[in-house]
């Protein structure tokens, strides 16, 4: 299907696409995230079925089911990471998928008890927090430096397409499932289907660098001198540890918009539950940037992409305080998009640039574990801010935080690289 090595001078997906083993850990990535999502999907949908417990109501069932979802990823964020430093990157990548396949499948053939319902939710959210470091860990062990940007730029693209497309796709198909393929386990047999041909992808994927070494780091875990060991290095290598401050960042941005979306979907006259088009549009535009950076990373290699990023997005935030037309609504939230491809592309670049084989899985699990943070944080203030203080207000002072946080990450930056040379 491709060939077994990609051309030594070549850059830009046409790289990618000629790395066999890139493609096959593409594919795996691409199915794993939208079974990931449509298993949200399924979640939610499932929770009808359950009786609730005594002195709950369905809304708090299902504040608690969200909580057992999201949990893992803050307790286990930068444990997964540990592991991916001590085992084969195709041992994690292949068993999580599997194991995620097989409690899927135990959720239609398990007792009708709301517990046991969230032990195998909380369980399965549990082995992505192991999936994604050794994902993001591969992608260096597979890839020529010089790629890194194409690379990161297809990861990230692919990322927010998994997000768009699962979430718009999982019920139409979970309805095909439970109509064609039974009301019992029609449904969960399709996401356990997406785990197990993410999991055949991966299995096909040759780790060849990475076979002389994993034996001798088995008998060597020890979890908190790991820990620690990945908080000193972070420490040491400051360029690392700012480029994670301006991805964690750009999340938290992403993650507030989610709700404030909700709010501005009723400021243009939509429905709250229309809210995706103001998120797609973004992802669109996200799509795009990293395309662009894909294809032509090389000819913006000495521009200022991240300040850039964070301008764009701020700039963003503030015009839409004065935006009432639904289009140019829209444009922004995708020229919003292009700004956080501009921070996420080649901040991700510069991590895997900078960190050294066997640190990897250690850096990549903070890095794991500071999204995840950055995700749940904004979710839970930004509706309470927007409620005491209004939409416009929130978005002015977004918009003044992600330029402040842009200029100094900015001049940071350079002031390390000064450091440094």
């Amino acid at each position: 299907m491709f060939p077994t090595e990609p051309a030594a001078v070549n850059n830009g997906f046409g790289a990618l696409l000629k790395n066999r083993n890139f493609m096959l850990l593409w594919m795996g990535q691409l199915l794993s995230q939208l079974g990931d999502k449509v298993f949200f999907v399924l979640m939610v949908a499932l929770l009808e079925n359950y009786p609730p417990l005594p002195g709950l109501a369905q809304n708090s069932m299902y504040s608690i089911l969200m909580v057992a979802f999201t949990l893992p990823a803050i307790l286990l964020g930068s444990a997964g990471g540990i592991f991916v430093d001590r085992f084969s990157k195709k041992l994690i990548l292949v068993g999580s998928d599997v194991i995620q396949a097989i409690l899927t499948l135990l959720i239609a053939f398990a007792p009708r008890d709301f517990l046991i319902f969230l032990i195998l939710t909380f369980a399965i959210s549990a082995l992505a927090q192991f999936f994604a470091p050794a994902e993001q860990a591969a992608i260096p062990v597979l890839v020529r430096k010089e790629n890194f940007m194409a690379a990161n730029a297809l990861y990230s693209s692919t990322m927010m397409g998994a997000l768009i497309v699962g979430f718009a796709i999982g019920e139409p198909i979970l309805s095909w499932a439970k109509t064609w393929l039974g009301e019992g386990y029609g449904q969960q047999a399709v996401v356990a289907g997406l785990y197990l041909l993410s999991a055949l992808a991966f299995q096909l994927v040759d780790f060849k660098s990475e076979h002389k070494t994993v034996s001798d780091r088995r008998s060597l875990i020890d979890p908190w001198a790991d820990l620690k060991e990945g908080l000193r290095y972070l420490k040491k290598n400051r360029l690392v540890l700012n480029a994670m401050l301006q991805l964690t960042t750009l999340y938290c941005v992403f993650a507030a918009l989610m709700v404030l979306a909700i709010r501005l979907a009723a400021d243009f006259g939509l429905k709250e539950k229309q809210f995706g088009f103001f998120l797609a549009a973004a992802g669109v535009g996200m799509v795009l940037g990293a395309a662009i950076l894909g294809h032509w990373g090389d000819k913006f290699h000495h521009k200022p992409l991240p300040l850039i990023g964070f301008l764009v997005m701020a700039l963003v935030l503030g015009l839409f305080t004065f935006t009432h037309n639904l289009v140019l609504a829209l444009g922004l939230c995708a020229l919003l998009g292009i700004g956080a491809s501009l921070i996420g592309v080649p901040m991700q670049t510069l991590i895997q640039h900078q960190t050294p084989p066997n640190m990897y899985g250690k850096v990549f699990g903070f890095q794991n574990h500071a999204v995840n943070i950055a995700l749940s944080a904004p979710l839970a203030i930004t509706g309470p801010l927007t409620d005491a203080l209004g939409l416009r207000t929130v978005l002015v002072g977004m918009s003044f935080v992600v330029a402040t946080v842009g200029i100094w990450a900015w001049q940071n930056t350079r002031r390390v690289l000064q450091d440094v040379i």
